[in-house]
């Protein structure tokens, strides 16, 4: 799977792989094989959960990454981009 998007005002793109989709937990873990992210760090792998006990549900995201230098920033502007996605996908859903 490819993914973009626009993150500090520049586009990143990104080839990602599925490693595991657990339908029970709600969770799907997805690798970067290729792609802008690689620059900067050795490995990236991103967990999407789910939590939908009672009537509010919970998206958390976590990121496990290995950077290539000290130099190199935290993801920062990637988990704003996320966060923001799942804003927009809750707004379209309440609709």
């Amino acid at each position: 799977m490819f993914s973009c998007a626009i993150i500090d005002g520049k586009a990143k793109v990104a080839k990602e792989v599925i490693d595991k989709v657990d339908e029970k937990n709600k969770t799907v873990i997805f690798r970067v094989i290729e792609g802008d992210l690689l620059e900067l760090y050795k490995s990236f792998v991103l967990t999407l959960h789910v939590d939908t006990k009672g009537a509010n549900n919970l998206v958390t995201w976590t990121f496990e990454y290995e950077k290539r230098s000290e130099d190199v920033e935290d993801p920062n502007s990637l988990m704003d981009f996320v966060v923001n996605l799942s804003k927009d996908i809750e707004t379209h859903h309440l609709k």
